[in-house]
């Protein structure tokens, strides 16, 4: 049996014997299961595996104990993963994360009684808890330089795809921005990977990469190497809020029905007439080759949510130094914005997210069923309960409850008018297609069937 003691990094250094006492209470909750995976998943940094049974089965006899001591306390590790360690020592941005781990699931959960009805339901509470966790893994020092690009795309994304991503991060990384993404691989990894070349050759010594994940995504997909800064929020949707509020502009690379999502909860945020005025760079951009892809988010946007949705955003491809000039440039605006508008630099406080984009949507075949897929309602509204719809299709791909949702009552059913639904259908097809909705060389067996029939 193989045991690791690791002595507490960053703030988690600094606890008082109350919030020691706290965090041990909290050892034979539910929310300690949740950590004791995610933790695992952390150990598991930079392994290619999108499914959550595979990436956990060997690891059945792993165990994660806290230790009081009077400085603190320490995590003990019991039976950890092998490809954690180099020469029996844990690697060190593991140590980091594994202590990130504790600070937002347990320390915070805590606070804020993520599994319990207690946690923020009021749009502007919420907010505040994003800011206030934000605060606590110490994301807002720094990110007042206006250069924080978010970068969204797919896990399950080609060589020549993945390249690009490293090719854009490299040019936003020489002109000195920082990379903020999802912190699993593929599109996630790939432009933190680029901008720390880019950040190198500018001498630039404090690039950040901050990975923002959630409890039932990072088992599916662990924190890629690069991620220097993890932050995981409690759920998707204050992920995705984190996301725009945290970030100052956000490129979107080749993905599948989870970068789907990102794209139509931004996209009905921006239609909100209260950030008419908020410029919000956002740009679409992938390598020669993937012009389908973008074809088919485009139509898909524009027929669904109209020819303004589509001003919202522009697309360049196979153009990795346009990418990052015009990011440049955007960024000035925003800075200029912020300033007028007496906003902070490192947090987008006068954006509106309307409460609809706010709430947790836990997928089940009666709530996906239930949505409202038709055009008869605000395009804001419809580009919610589209995002909702594909949130509930990344759950029955990758998540643990909604594969195991999928085991037990077969595929979720969507049901809604015959126009839009044949849409939906045809973009999903596209990304079964294009090998999008798993990483290759995996069977894909649809979690959903498109219905007509309203």
């Amino acid at each position: 049996m193989k045991k690791v003691q690791l002595n507490p990094v960053g703030w988690m250094s600094q606890l008082s014997q109350v919030e020691v006492a706290r965090l041990q209470d909290a050892t034979n909750s539910e929310l300690f299961a949740m950590f004791r995976n995610c933790c695992l998943a952390v150990l598991n940094s930079g392994v290619d595996e999108d499914n959550f049974e595979a990436l956990f089965a060997p690891y059945e006899n792993f165990e994660i104990k806290l230790i009081r001591r009077e400085r603190g306390v320490k995590i003990e590790l019991v039976n950890p993963p092998e490809v954690a360690f180099v020469d029996d020592t844990l690697v060190r941005g593991v140590h980091e994360h594994l202590f990130a781990v504790l600070r937002d699931l347990l320390y915070m959960g805590n606070k804020y009684a993520f599994l319990h009805q207690t946690a923020p339901a009021e749009g502007s509470e919420i907010t505040d808890m994003v800011f206030d966790m934000l605060r606590h893994a110490k994301a807002l020092e720094g990110n007042d330089g206006v250069n924080t690009v978010v970068c969204w795309g797919g896990h399950s994304i080609n060589q020549v795809e993945y390249k690009y991503t490293k090719e854009v991060g490299y040019q936003l990384g020489l002109r000195d921005m920082n990379i903020c993404t999802g912190c699993g691989p593929g599109a996630m990894k790939g432009p933190m990977k680029g901008a720390t070349i880019g950040h190198a050759k500018q001498r630039h010594k404090s690039g950040r990469y901050i990975g923002i994940s959630e409890p039932s995504i990072i088992a599916a997909e662990p924190p890629n190497a690069i991620v220097n800064e993890l932050i995981i929020m409690p759920d998707i949707e204050k992920r995705l809020e984190t996301f725009v509020r945290l970030g100052h502009g956000i490129v979107v690379f080749p993905g599948g029905v989870g970068t789907a999502e990102e794209l139509l909860y931004l996209l009905g945020i921006l239609m909100n007439e209260r950030n008419a005025q908020q410029p919000f760079p956002f740009i679409l951009t992938g390598p020669a080759g993937s012009e389908e892809y973008f074809e088919a988010i485009d139509a898909f946007v524009g027929a669904t949510l109209g020819a303004e949705a589509q001003s919202k955003y522009q697309i360049i491809i196979d153009d990795p130094e346009e990418v990052a000039r015009t990011m440049r440039l955007q960024l000035e605006k925003v800075k200029k914005f912020r300033g007028a508008m007496g906003d902070a630099f490192s947090f987008n406080w006068s954006l509106k997210v309307e409460q609809d984009f706010q709430q947790p949507f836990i997928p089940t075949h009666e709530s996906m069923a239930a949505l409202q897929l038709h055009h008869d309602q605000s395009k804001s509204d419809l580009a919610a309960n589209l995002r909702k719809a594909f949130s509930g299709i990344v759950a029955g791909n990758v998540k643990a409850e909604g594969i195991a949702q999928i085991k037990a009552h077969g595929p979720f059913e969507l049901t809604g008018n015959s126009a839009l639904m044949q849409k939906v259908d045809t973009l999903l097809e596209s990304f079964v297609k294009q090998h999008r909705m798993k990483l290759p060389g995996t069977a894909y067996e649809p979690c959903y069937v498109v219905n007509n029939s309203r």
